[in-house]
């Protein structure tokens, strides 16, 4: 079974920047891939996804501050954030498609992000 790992959190503070990694353990073809964020008291929210043609999508909240890629050859997913915000503060995990007819089933176990104001 493909195992996700996410690293890249930490602290930060509004208007800095971070990169979260997410590595596959091995390769598979799938539909696509996504970073979802889950916020204390509120429910997971999926932020961006690329799939395997690398077409994009982000939540309304991210769209112009972060960018979601992809490198094959290393089997490793990106999630660059600019322009931080405090309420960008969640646990941060990636999750795998494996075909548009089914939901994201694997994920990481998750990599914090704090932004302070």
């Amino acid at each position: 079974q493909v195992q996700l790992t996410e690293s890249g959190g930490g602290l930060a503070q509004a208007g800095d920047s971070l990169r979260l990694s997410c590595a596959l353990s091995t390769r598979v073809s799938s539909y696509a891939m996504g970073w979802f964020r889950q916020a204390p008291g509120r429910e997971r929210e999926l932020v961006a996804s690329i799939t395997a043609r690398d077409s994009t999508e982000y939540a309304d909240s991210v769209k112009g501050r972060f960018t979601v890629s992809r490198d094959s050859a290393e089997n490793t997913m990106y999630l660059q954030m600019t322009s931080l915000k405090p309420e960008d503060t969640a646990v941060y995990y990636c999750a795998l498609r494996l075909s548009p007819f089914d939901i994201y089933k694997y994920y990481g176990q998750g990599t914090q992000v704090t932004v302070s104001s």
